[in-house]
């Protein structure tokens, strides 16, 4: 997803830009919850999270980022519109930068470096893995979405990593000590809730409501459209599964 670092403050907000995009939100809801409520996050809010899992987090992240950029561009190639194909190949290039500039000085921090050291040390021994499973099967997801189902499928499945992070940094910053200088994990925090990512997450939703607009009222305008929501709440569902699997430190063993 492409993100600007700063801190906006805005309240938690609608992101839905008209009916289509608003009956997947709500159909996510629930899983949206989970994700609200997960240990990794509460913990990353208040600064108490230890450093492995957070650099587990990053490691997965980075890789998770380079295939969802992939995706990004083949949606770009596919696009129907010029405005579209522009999107998509900003929004590819941003993810490449921003957030991997953010990861960088994260880990560059020396509080990290220890931690840094044995998550790599396992992946050498085989003890932990980069791709995880769940990363892999999320990258995957995506990248083949956007690269063999109709456009707007692809669009929906991308989505949820716009839409999903822009509503869980209004959550965070909203927590105690989220943004205190004293938490080590300001900047993450803070990554997510800013008006440009802001501005990148309405652009995706809005790309999503006019696709599913354009599928018509007919029986294959309804089977496009199902056929989006169930990407949609398929990538959710692995929005879930990432953060819960980077703090669990999965593997291909357990």
């Amino acid at each position: 997803m492409s993100a600007a670092i700063g801190h906006g403050s805005a309240p938690l907000r609608d992101y839905a830009a008209g009916p289509y995009s608003q009956r997947v939100w709500e159909r996510v809801r629930p899983v949206v919850a989970d994700i609200e409520g997960l240990p990794f996050l509460a913990k990353l809010a208040d600064g108490t999270l230890a450093e492995a899992p957070f650099v587990n987090y990053l490691l997965q992240d980075e890789y998770y980022l380079g295939q969802y950029a992939q995706a990004m561009s083949l949606l770009a190639a596919r696009a129907p519109e010029p405005a579209d194909m522009r999107f998509w190949a900003l929004a590819a290039a941003d993810s490449l930068v921003v957030e991997q500039q953010m990861h960088e000085a994260l880990l560059a921090e020396d509080r990290f470096a220890p931690a840094l050291a044995e998550v790599q040390a396992e992946v050498n021994a085989g003890l932990g893995a980069i791709p995880s499973p769940t990363t892999a099967g999320y990258s995957s997801f995506v990248v083949a979405q956007a690269a063999t189902a109709p456009y707007a499928v692809g669009v929906a499945a991308v989505l949820p990593c716009f839409w999903v992070y822009a509503h869980v940094g209004k959550v965070l910053v909203a927590r105690p000590g989220a943004v205190s200088a004293a938490n080590p994990y300001r900047a993450w925090v803070e990554t997510y809730d800013s008006a440009e990512f802001d501005a990148s997450v309405d652009g995706a939703v809005a790309i999503y409501e006019r696709v599913a607009a354009e599928a018509g009222d007919g029986e294959s305008g309804c089977a496009v459209r199902a056929a989006m929501e169930e990407a949609f709440v398929r990538a959710t569902a692995f929005e879930y599964r990432f953060w819960n699997s980077a703090h669990a430190r999965e593997n291909w063993g357990r």
